[in-house]
């Protein structure tokens, strides 16, 4: 499984104090030393040097913009690394975790970051940001990829496809969604165990109906664009607020509309997981009724009548006290047979 990925850029590829190092999910600057990198770049120089003395015409991919080499594999600290080098200037690199063989990975490493860097909207490697987003979308590609078809296709294939459903599960950050699919695979709940997090994961849940697979998206604001990369397979979308948080409700309801409206989900069914109700101030003796009109002033405010041509559900949950999340799952289910 692909764990992180990186970017090593600067004029001078093997001059390590004049490197911009950029990675994701997880910084692989935060080492105390430079060895890691610098054994990276080592060896990046040393497959190189045996190419040219081998007499051997260094395998770059066609290309418009940028020259890509063709990957190799390393084994370095303990860490399972694919690498490619881009123009004498970047190393592009995969880790994986280690039973993984890279070269599984090959052809959709070259494929992916040819058809990234080659193209009328390339990245230019301008700004941080401008990479960062490269980084994220190469990420989650490959990640599927490997989720998908390396790893979960021999248990997938002995199923019918209708038995495997997708689910695209989105909600901007702190509102509860890795607590949720932590708590349906393992029945646990901490209330602390979690932080903001910037990984994009997949996770697969198997039911009596059949089984899930959950792609949690990282809510924070730099990352919501990426929400949408692959969304259009998906059977379903879940969108989970924190209705303990009325703070949260603009920004909830304008990225919930945003992603209605675009083309490419058109029809696919919606379930709102209107989560926290634990943190409501409810009454014992008349809960059901304040839930109702508690129900009713969100769909006031988020306009969820207005959701046409497709099928939805509203639920109310509580990760923490395990309310609803069976009902949840048999409605992800029923949305999809019913589709």
């Amino acid at each position: 499984m692909l764990s992180n990925i990186f970017l090593l850029k600067g004029n001078i590829i093997d001059d390590i104090n004049h490197l911009d190092i950029y990675s994701y999910p997880f910084d692989i600057n935060a080492k105390e030393d430079k060895d890691f990198i610098k054994k990276i770049i080592e060896e990046h120089e040393k497959e190189n040097r045996e190419i040219i003395n081998s007499n051997t015409k260094k395998f770059t991919l066609n290309s418009i913009n940028y020259e890509l080499e063709a990957p190799i594999s390393l084994k370095i600290e303990d860490e399972n690394i694919f690498i490619m080098g881009i123009d004498n200037q970047m190393i592009l690199g995969l880790i994986f975790e280690e039973e993984d063989n890279p070269y599984d990975y090959k052809e959709i490493f070259e494929d992916l970051s040819n058809e990234m860097l080659n193209n009328e909207e390339s990245c230019f490697f301008e700004d941080e940001f401008e990479i960062e987003n490269f980084l994220i979308t190469l990420f989650i590609d490959i990640r599927r990829y490997g989720d998908e078809i390396l790893q979960q296709y021999p248990e997938i294939a002995l199923q019918s496809s209708d038995i495997v459903k997708k689910v695209f599960l989105l909600g901007i950050d702190d509102v509860g969604k890795s607590s949720f699919i932590r708590r349906l695979k393992t029945g646990q709940f901490s209330e602390n165990f979690f932080t903001p997090t910037k990984k994009f994961n997949i996770e697969y849940l198997q039911e009596e109906n059949g089984q899930l697979a959950i792609w949690d998206m990282p809510g924070n604001l730099i990352l919501r664009k990426n929400w949408l990369y692959g969304i259009q397979d998906s059977n379903i979308i879940a969108f989970m607020i924190d209705i303990a948080n009325q703070r949260s409700f603009k920004e909830s309801k304008e990225e919930f509309w945003n992603l209605v409206n675009r083309d490419n989900v058109e029809g696919i069914p919606i379930i709102i997981i209107a989560n926290k109700v634990d943190l409501l101030d409810l009454d014992p003796h008349f809960r059901e009724e304040q839930l109702l009109r508690t129900k009713k002033e969100l769909m006031d405010y988020f306009q969820f009548d207005n959701l046409k041509d497709r099928l939805w559900k509203f639920i109310f949950s509580s990760v923490k006290t395990n309310y609803n999340l069976q009902k949840i799952v048999d409605t992800l289910f029923q949305l999809t047979e019913d589709k």
